[in-house]
């Protein structure tokens, strides 16, 4: 299972982007997927998850700026950020909570990035 982060870019404070994620691969099913991010010098944190039935969560300090949604088919998540600060700059990362066959246990999957940098 691979997911694959798109939509990165450089931007000014106050614009938006919006990322996208597509998981492919061997999926036998995707429980939930979600985006991560790492600042610099910063530990990884979460951003926003959404899970196959649609509920959502999000990091307290982006709701309301940031909003997570999924296709119908559930293999691509998309991150709309708005009213984008400095102190979003990082490096986003896209997850999926799947199985590659009945049975099987939920595995966590990482996408590789991508970046994000909000000017001032």
């Amino acid at each position: 299972v691979q997911p694959q982060a798109s939509g990165g870019g450089l931007v000014q404070a106050g614009g938006s982007l919006r990322l996208s994620c597509a998981a492919s691969g061997s999926i036998f099913s995707i429980n939930s997927m979600g985006w991560y991010r790492r600042a610099p010098g910063k530990e990884r944190e979460l951003v926003a998850t959404i899970t196959s039935g649609g509920s959502t969560n999000y990091a307290a300090s982006l709701k309301g700026r940031f909003s997570i949604s999924r296709d119908n088919a559930g293999n691509t998540v998309y991150l709309q950020m708005n009213t984008l600060k400095p102190e979003d700059t990082a490096v986003y990362y896209c997850t999926a909570g799947a199985r590659t066959a009945n049975y099987t246990p939920v595995r966590d999957y990482w996408g590789q990035g991508t970046q994000v940098t909000v000017s001032s």
